[in-house]
This record gives structure tokens, sequence and C-alpha cells, in this order.
């Protein structure tokens, strides 16, 4: 079982990452974005509830998102490991989700933290924002929304490295670079990819 959370500043190439990380390692991508559209789109119970704070303009609550990353955590495509994106973003949603996973013996093996330097981050976005013609994206909102970012994941982030479970990796530089970045961090905290761990049990039970 493998899993893990990844957290990384807009613009870092996240996305890009996280599912490169679910092939690798041969688990799903949890992002709450996902459940909440799924939940809205299926019509559930707890969906229902998220379309009317949503539609309302308001934020979603921590209770709420706690119970729909729940049953999303014991679908059967997650029981053999996950990769959250996106959740925990409060210090309540860390606290709910190691209960959740003590509950169950469980805990997260890592968080993978994709590091960039700011003003490189705002350049590159800028720059994209110019060549897509998205005048909305100047380079206040950019650094606003890294700012953000900062303020909200900070505490968490203090949390993990505490723990001894946080993950540093450099986000800059190639897709492919950055993918082997986090393979080797990985590696070496002895989380191996899903090929890695079929060659072992290949040799184990030859010898």
């Amino acid at each position: 079982m493998t899993r893990l959370l990844i957290v990384g500043p807009p613009g870092a190439g996240k996305g890009t990452q996280a599912s490169r990380i679910t092939s690798t390692y041969g688990i799903p991508d949890i992002s709450t974005g996902d459940i909440f559209r799924a939940n809205i789109k299926n019509e559930t119970p707890l969906g229902v509830q998220v379309k009317a704070i949503v539609d309302a303009g308001d934020y979603v609550p921590d209770s709420l998102t706690n119970e729909l990353v729940k049953a999303r955590l014991e679908e059967d495509d997650a029981q053999g490991g996950f990769l959250l994106d996106g959740y925990p973003r409060t210090l309540e949603q860390v606290h709910y989700l190691d209960e959740l996973l003590a509950s169950k013996g469980q805990k997260l093996d890592a968080v993978v933290q994709l590091v960039a330097d700011q003003d490189e981050i705002v350049s590159r976005l800028t720059k994209r924002a110019e060549e897509q013609g998205r005048a909305d994206d100047s380079e206040d909102a950019i650094r606003h929304r890294q700012q953000v970012y900062l303020r909200e994941t900070s505490p968490l982030i203090a949390v993990y490295r505490d723990r001894g479970q946080l993950v540093e990796v450099d986000g800059l530089g190639g897709v492919d670079e950055v993918a082997d970045r986090i393979k080797q961090a990985l590696r070496d905290r002895g989380v191996l990819p899903l090929a890695e761990r079929d060659d072992a049990s290949s040799d184990e039970s030859v010898a």
C-alpha cells in the first residue's frame, strides 16, 4: 500500500506530477475538486448539500469535506493506497485524516511538497497568461494566489515536517526530471514504484 499526499503552489506542475505518481505507484489520484464534481453530478445526498453551498457562493465546511473524502477512501480502488491532492487544507482536516487512517491501522507514507521559487513561478505563469490572452491573470493576481497558498498550507507543512513525513522536491525543471526527483525521494524513504515492488515480490518467490 502506498498512501501519499501532494502539495505545491499554483503553477508548480502539481496536477501533471500527480498523474505521473498515480501511474508510477498504481494508486488513484483523489482530489477534492473531482470528489465534489462527481457527487454533484451523481446527485448523491452529500453532493446535493455541496451544490447548495457552492451555488450560494459559500465555502464547503470541513465537516462535509471530511465526509466526502471518507466516502471516497472507502471505494474499492483506494484500498491499495491513494494520492491525496487538495486535501487536507486545514489543521482540522489534518486531524480528521489522522484519526480516519488510524482507525484502519494506517498512516500516510509521505507528503510530497513541490518547492519552487515564487518569482520563477510568477514569471512562468505571467508568460503563459500573455500567450493565452488571459488578461485576468495579471502578475498581481498570480502573486496573490501564491500568497494565499503559502498562508493556507504553511501550518500543514509544518505539522508534516515535524513528523518527519515531508519530502521536499524541487518542482522546477522538465516534467520527467521532476518526476524522477519525486521517485528517488520516495525510494529513499522506502516507498517503491509499483514495478519495483513487483520485481521484489518475484525475487522473494524465487528465493
